[in-house]
């Protein structure tokens, strides 16, 4: 049997990808390190019994040497993510890891058909804006505007407001830790990958959804945050004005990408969007939930804001669409489906209180002067 290695195959998209790989008749070995706040140390249920379960850190040079030993391909997706300052670990994880994955396959000579690598949406910033007719990719909003409450990217020229367009893969602009340390995977993958021929490909997963998504981890993901509000009854909380554009893309058209490079050899050393192809705003998004939840309960929008945050983002996915992979999953199934989950699952309780005052005490969470809506 050919033996895959999955990097984070205990995690989200791990353990989806896990599955996926069993069924196309691979041996599956995970690693993992089961940490805080995503695990609680234990390996979770959902991970297959038949499974080869290695616990380790992807920056230990001796656990990836024996993780590595006679795999076929690797799907390294282990990573840190959150929104919290501690950039180190950013680095140390998600590029160093990924660095070292690839020192010891060519240090060791290792003969690996495929190494796929979890990129994503981060590393374009604020993506793609049209300006009066013109491409632009602006920076950082300035701490100065979010803090009166204005959120909107401005045109230099006339002040008009800029119009998000679709981001495709041409350019990368990151502007927090999580987006630089991406950048750093997803480079690391194309370049080294073919410079040592070492057939990669990286993708640039939007924000995904569904089941085994921790709703321990509340510092981010916009689907679990309104989950667990609403499933302890509190209202949910919703940063800025709610009017962002995002891009959800579910879980299984995820794993359905993974997949793709096993049959299509020519994807190697190239980047892909991987997106819902849709446009959502993101009080959309907490309508969504409340409806499939049956909970009635207003939002509430004080005029938050995350350091960091990008304001509307949108992936384009026509370079994936020509190897034949398509959106096949709607928002509500998805969302339907990690509901039910996440409500049935043993320990559920409403993790955002706490990732938010951690949040406001470390400055990562702020707030505007002037109170949204008004």
């Amino acid at each position: 049997m050919p033996r895959a290695l999955v990097t984070g195959g205990a995690g989200f998209i791990g353990s989806h990808t896990v599955d996926a790989l069993l069924k196309r008749g691979f041996d599956v070995r995970v690693l993992d390190l089961l940490v805080p706040p995503v695990h609680d140390g234990s390996v979770p249920s959902y991970v297959p019994k038949e499974v080869e379960f290695v616990r380790g850190d992807v920056r230990d040079r001796e656990a990836m040497s024996r993780a590595l030993r006679d795999v076929d391909v690797v799907y390294h997706l282990a990573a840190y993510q959150d929104y919290l300052p501690d950039f180190s670990t950013f680095f140390s994880t998600n590029a160093v890891g990924t660095a070292l994955l690839y020192e010891l396959i060519v240090a060791e000579a290792r003969k690996v058909d495929l190494v796929v690598v979890a990129s994503s949406q981060a590393v374009y910033g604020e993506g793609r804006y049209e300006e009066h007719g013109r491409t632009v990719y602006p920076g950082p909003r300035a701490e100065e505007d979010l803090a009166r409450g204005e959120w909107e990217h401005r045109s230099t020229i006339d002040d008009s407001q800029l119009e998000p367009g679709w981001t495709d893969e041409a350019v990368m602009r990151p502007h927090n830790s999580y987006g630089l340390s991406k950048r750093d995977q997803d480079e690391i993958a194309t370049h080294l990958g073919r410079r040592y021929g070492v057939p990669s490909v990286a993708f640039r997963y939007s924000i995904v959804q569904g089941p085994r998504q921790s709703f321990r981890n509340a510092y981010s993901g916009a689907l679990r945050a309104f989950t667990v509000q609403l499933g302890s009854k509190v209202a949910p909380l919703i940063y800025e004005d709610g009017q962002q554009i995002r891009d959800y893309v579910g879980i299984h058209d995820v794993v359905r990408a993974n997949m793709l490079p096993l049959d299509k050899p020519e994807m190697a050393y190239q980047s892909f969007n991987v997106g819902g192809n849709r446009t959502v705003r993101v009080l959309e998004l907490v309508d969504l939930v409340a409806r499939v939840m049956d909970v009635e309960l207003e939002p509430l929008i004080p005029g938050l804001y995350r350091v960091g945050d990008t304001r509307h983002i949108r992936s384009d996915v026509s370079s994936l669409e020509r190897y034949g992979w398509r959106v096949r999953d709607g928002l509500e199934e998805t969302v339907r489906e990690y509901t039910e989950w996440a409500l049935a699952s043993p320990g559920f309780f409403n993790a955002a209180n706490d990732a938010l005052r951690r949040m406001e005490s470390m400055g990562v969470l702020r707030r505007s002067v002037v109170q949204a809506g008004t």
